[in-house]
């Protein structure tokens, strides 16, 4: 199924252009679907300049990137636990805008709208060199992040 052909799935969005709609729009929530390794190694979103936090909930798990069959479920305890409410945008991201973009649908199918995916991810496609972080991406975009 083509992701652009999902009913009330909202589309698309550069990490800049994601940055700007979490700093203008309170109720905006960022959902990094990476693995846990990838947060620790490669490190995070960091949203506390504009009073916010980053919900962490893996989409795949490493080693063996198994899709989270109840990660509808659980994202939608989690939204509920950080008291997000229904209709409040959801702005997904991984490292390159892939997994973000099917956790972004799976939400949508599940009812959470609107769901954006952060297209270039946090490192961004592969440069001619097959280097990320390098044109594109949050982290290339100068957007906050930290490393552990």
């Amino acid at each position: 199924m083509s992701n652009e052909n999902v009913v009330g799935y909202a589309g698309d969005l550069l990490a800049t252009d994601a940055f700007r709609l979490l700093s203008d729009d309170p109720s905006s929530t960022l959902i990094d679907v990476r693995t846990r390794a990838e947060w620790a190694y490669v490190g995070a979103p960091d949203l506390t300049a504009i009073g916010k936090s980053v919900l962490f909930l893996e989409w795949q798990s490493f080693p063996t990137m198994q899709v989270d069959s109840d990660f509808a479920a659980r994202l939608g305890a989690t939204l509920g636990s950080a008291a997000v409410q229904p209709g409040a945008p959801l702005l997904f991201l991984c490292r390159s805008g892939v997994r973000s973009r099917a956790a972004a649908v799976a939400m949508t199918l599940a009812g959470r709208t609107p769901c954006f995916n952060i297209t270039d991810g946090f490192e961004g496609p592969l440069d001619p060199w097959r280097h990320r972080n390098v044109v594109g991406g949050w982290r290339a975009a100068g957007l906050p992040w930290s490393q552990t």
